[in-house]
């Protein structure tokens, strides 16, 4: 792989230009989350195959967990407000509870006894990991002790990283997530009022210039060392969407396993800068027309959460509330090794079983239609499978269909307090616009007004698919679907005839 350098003229955004081969790293048309498993080096499949943050089919799968050990940070984002003891927002630099090195360390194992397809314990805040270097190590090495089995995680916004690169390998951690909103520093300076960097606070230009450097300079130099590195971006309309398809390019020469750009979170309430000065966050559609530009360039992660700093559970869950420090007490503290071993050997058969019923029970696409291309939403608790009632979906997957297959394309929530989902006449609201450019809803059951409802908006409601495998489900939908629209009986959409609704209806 020929390693890429960011050069730059007075004046200039940076430019990708070619260099001498670099050590390490993934050919992105072989990994990332979108690839097929089998596709992958035998290590790094080993690597991804257990992780639901780096593999799209494990995360139906395996849970994750992140411990709240990190408070400090060393930047400033204008999209960041570190809240503590939030319990009912689900964003990034939230917690509930802080924690100890000795306290992270009890609430894994219990976590581990309780949830034994928990296969991932990450550091990821409420601060930044390398800004608390002893608390995150002291962490990690307590975890590994008990947890030889789990994958070790951290996620930082890359100031300090190039400096513990040793420690991270030592520690075996195996995944890295660094934050690169932009690779030019006129971009960056919008984002990030100031740093932290040698001994003093730094602010403007020459702030972001240090910060883009030293991102680019860990990315580097984990890839060489054989480490996944994950990029994530937020997307701030106005400010980096554009500049975000360079950021895939130039992340992808260096070597990224895989980039998620995820939707910049700005409600007034949660006291960002952005958020007080009315900065306003993407639409789902503006999101993925975002992610389709960077086709060609690193592999997209769509299937992030934007998880919270304590986060528990499987992805588009959060079992954080059932572990506090207090209700640990009562639960074990040593997971049995071989309850685990057993749970996730099961889940390793059920993948295979699956992978063989979609071999085996998939029906041909259509060619005879091969310009139709439809969005469908599913509605899912995971195991790959259409298993929730559309009134009970807190969130919705999305997957795009036509000749060539079915790929998975994101996700939508509908992010409003209740517990009587659709009987709610604003939820049911929510929902419908946050699907407003899907051609169908899969569900394991839809009740007669909210079909009313999807069939005003022009999305189709099927339930025949109920507890079927996701993608055979879709693909016989769509042989259904394209015949309909050859023989001129249903309306064709292809996702972008739908309007673009702003607010906080559409969220991804």
């Amino acid at each position: 792989m020929r390693d890429a350098k960011l050069e730059r003229g007075p004046g200039e955004a940076a430019v990708l230009r070619e260099g001498p081969v670099a050590g390490g790293g993934c050919k992105a048309s072989r990994c990332g989350s979108s690839a097929r498993e089998d596709e992958l080096p035998d290590a790094i499949r080993e690597k991804v195959r257990r992780h639901p943050c780096y593999s799209e089919e494990a995360h139906h799968h395996y849970a994750r967990m992140h411990v709240a050990v990190a408070p400090a940070c060393n930047i400033q984002c204008n999209y960041c407000n570190r809240k503590f003891d939030c319990a009912n927002e689900s964003r990034p630099g939230v917690v509930s509870e802080r924690l100890s090195p000795a306290q992270a360390v009890a609430k894994v194992a219990a976590v581990a006894g309780a949830i034994a397809q928990m296969s991932v314990v990450g550091i990821a805040g409420p601060g930044d990991p390398l800004a608390n270097p002893e608390k995150t190590f002291a962490t990690l090495r307590g975890v590994a002790a008990i947890l030889p089995d789990v994958h070790l995680c951290l996620s930082t916004n890359g100031l300090a990283l190039p400096d513990h690169v040793d420690e991270i390998i030592r520690l075996n951690v195996h995944h890295v997530t660094i934050t690169i909103n932009a690779i030019d520093p006129q971009v960056a300076s919008r984002i990030y009022p100031w740093i932290f960097y040698d001994h003093r606070r730094i602010r403007g230009l020459e702030a972001a210039e240090i910060l883009c450097a030293r991102q680019m300079e860990g990315l580097r130099m984990l890839v060489a060392r054989g480490v996944l590195c994950k990029v994530n971006s937020v997307l701030i309309p106005g400010v980096n969407e554009d500049h975000l398809v360079q950021v895939n390019r130039v992340v992808k020469a260096e070597g990224a396993f895989l980039h998620n750009i995820m939707p910049l979170i700005s409600a007034p309430e949660h006291g960002t800068a952005f958020g007080l000065s009315g900065q306003r966050a993407p639409t789902a559609q503006e999101l993925k027309a975002v992610q389709d530009r960077c086709a060609g360039g690193a592999a997209l992660m769509r299937h992030c959460r934007q998880c919270r700093a304590d986060a528990v559970g499987l992805l588009g869950e959060d079992r954080a509330a059932e572990f506090t420090l207090q209700k640990i007490a009562s639960i074990p503290v040593q997971p049995d090794h071989a309850v685990r071993r057993a749970a996730q050997a099961r889940i390793e058969e059920t993948r295979r079983e699956d992978a063989r019923a979609r071999h085996a029970q998939e029906p041909p696409l259509p060619m005879a239609a091969p310009g139709v291309r439809a969005q469908v939403a599913v509605a899912t608790s995971g195991a790959g499978r259409i298993n929730v009632h559309f009134g009970r979906a807190r969130e919705f997957q999305i997957y795009e269909v036509d000749a060539q297959g079915v790929r998975f394309a994101g996700h939508r929530r509908v992010d409003l307090k209740g517990e009587d989902a659709m009987a709610d006449e604003e939820r049911l609201h929510a929902a419908v616009c946050s699907l407003n450019d899907c051609a169908a809803v899969l569900a394991a059951r839809i009740g007669a007004y909210p079909r009313e409802r999807l069939a005003a908006a022009g999305i189709e409601a099927v339930e025949r698919f109920a507890e079927g495998l996701i993608h055979v489900s879709i693909r016989g939908w769509f042989h259904d679907y394209a015949g309909r629209v050859e023989r001129g009986e249903t309306v064709h959409r292809t996702g972008q005839d739908a309007p673009l609704r702003q607010g906080a209806y559409v969220v991804a």
